[in-house]
């Protein structure tokens, strides 16, 4: 069997969460495009799905999405440009930065939120609260073991 058909038959863990990966970034951007935010693209899900709603600091934001700082003081820069976040000093150290939502910001939080709410809410009933509940935190453990596994290597 060719790898390409295995990887279509019997996809591999990486195959699986990338497939996964796309299709919610998928459902979600074109949920929020019909709610008033057809700017945003997934890759600005890097900062948006880890931003403090009282504000992160930049250096948070890329530790927490596992993106480079360059990659998120990029994201930034465009989320800035299309009015969804500033950046504020830090009230704890002023020579540092706080990215904040603008009131635009908060109001796609609010809806990533509920829309994220409602596909999990489709995936339990499709599969079963308790087999959904399962999946998660098998699906937590395996990343933490992969990370784990990757901090040993290094």
């Amino acid at each position: 069997m060719r790898r390409s058909e295995r990887k279509q038959t019997d996809p591999d863990l990486g195959v699986l969460a990338g497939r996964l990966l796309f299709a919610v970034q998928e459902e979600m951007f074109d949920a929020l495009a019909r709610e008033g935010h057809p700017n945003l693209r997934p890759q600005h899900g890097a900062v948006l799905a880890y931003l403090d709603a009282e504000g992160s600091r930049a250096t948070d934001l890329a530790r927490h999405s596992g993106q480079h700082k360059q990659v998120v003081g990029k994201v930034i820069d465009e989320l800035e440009a299309l009015g969804y976040l500033e950046r504020r000093p830090d009230p704890a150290d002023r020579r540092a930065k706080l990215i904040v939502p603008t009131p635009l910001g908060l109001d796609q939080m609010a809806r990533s939120d509920a829309i994220m709410a409602a596909i999990e809410d489709r995936h339990a009933q499709a599969v079963g609260a308790d087999d959904y509940d399962g999946f998660k935190t098998l699906l937590r453990q395996i990343i933490q073991r992969q990370r784990d596994q990757a901090a040993d290597e290094t």
